[in-house]
């Protein structure tokens, strides 16, 4: 299960890295757009900050166990999350991405607007189900902000459950956000993790004399939806990096535990006969002089 889980780490990579160049145009261009617009941007429904109501939290968890401490991290993360957002008078409810987060939040009673399966190969079709259902939900007034919970992929040994703003969108963030690509290595043998740090694209240069056959704001109103769902695909794909890293781990450990309880076994087995042939052994020394007596 190890070297199946190591397998699927390696696609949940490939995925990551196949997606990047359409993330890295998309950032480019934004950035080009958003300095070409100037302050007009801030007209966006979608770059709109409002009086916070309500929050809708986004929560991705995996559809399988034996992964150790990768669903519990999570879902301890959302509840507290939720717990502090209502403390603070905010209303919420839930998004649920992976059936072990729907399970767990469905038989305790939690508001949940809608469920999503979370596989291990997630696939730009079931981010878009997600992200429009997010959107639509922001755009129809439902909500004021839209909150995503994911695990973030650090290493095959550690991972970190993540909290960050969806929607509304911060232009100055998207124009800045650096990028990181993992790429899964061997070392003297074992499996290892290397991180690469890309940094933010570079604005794409419009000249001043370019006319647009759209508004610029549209064409920014039209690239906000991809971007969100880019951002939803690459969260799940480190969702579902973390959680085979967790499984790997844990079955690593699953192996260790029942070779030291082999070990184990052998040797009180081995103290038994022993133990049983010694006996044997004094019985028979014990008739030997008895005769002899």
């Amino acid at each position: 299960m190890k070297l199946v889980a190591a397998a699927k780490v390696r696609r949940a990579q490939d995925s990551v890295l196949a997606t990047r160049p359409f993330s890295e145009t998309l950032q480019s261009v934004f950035g080009g757009l958003i300095g070409r617009l100037g302050g007009e941007a801030v007209d966006l429904p979608l770059l709109t900050v409002r009086e916070v109501k309500k929050v809708t939290i986004c929560v991705i968890t995996g559809d399988r166990g034996l992964c150790g401490g990768y669903n519990s991290f999570m879902i301890r993360k959302a509840e507290a999350r939720f717990k502090e957002l209502e403390a603070a008078g905010i209303e919420c409810d839930m998004v649920c991405v992976g059936k072990k987060g729907i399970k767990y939040f469905e038989r305790r009673k939690y508001p949940i607007r809608k469920t999503f399966e979370c596989g291990q190969n997630p696939t730009s079709k079931e981010a878009l189900a997600i992200s429009e259902e997010l959107l639509n939900t922001f755009l129809g007034g439902e909500t004021d902000a839209i909150e995503l919970l994911y695990t973030k992929f650090v290493s095959l040994i550690a991972s970190a459950p993540s909290v960050r703003t969806l929607v509304p969108f911060s232009a100055s963030e998207i124009t800045v956000q650096s990028d990181e690509v993992f790429e899964l290595t061997s070392d003297s043998g074992n499996f290892a993790v290397e991180r690469k740090d890309l940094g933010a694209a570079e604005p794409q240069e419009f000249p001043n004399d370019m006319i647009f056959e759209q508004d610029p704001i549209q064409i920014v109103n039209s690239i906000l939806p991809l971007y969100l769902n880019g951002q939803m695909l690459r969260c799940m794909q480190e969702s579902v990096a973390s959680e085979l890293a967790a499984r790997m781990q844990s079955m690593q450990s699953a192996s260790d535990n029942a070779g030291e309880l082999g070990k184990k076994l052998s040797l009180q087995y081995n103290r038994a006969r022993q133990a049983s042939v010694t006996q044997e052994l004094l019985e028979i020394v014990a008739g030997a002089t008895a005769l002899e007596g």
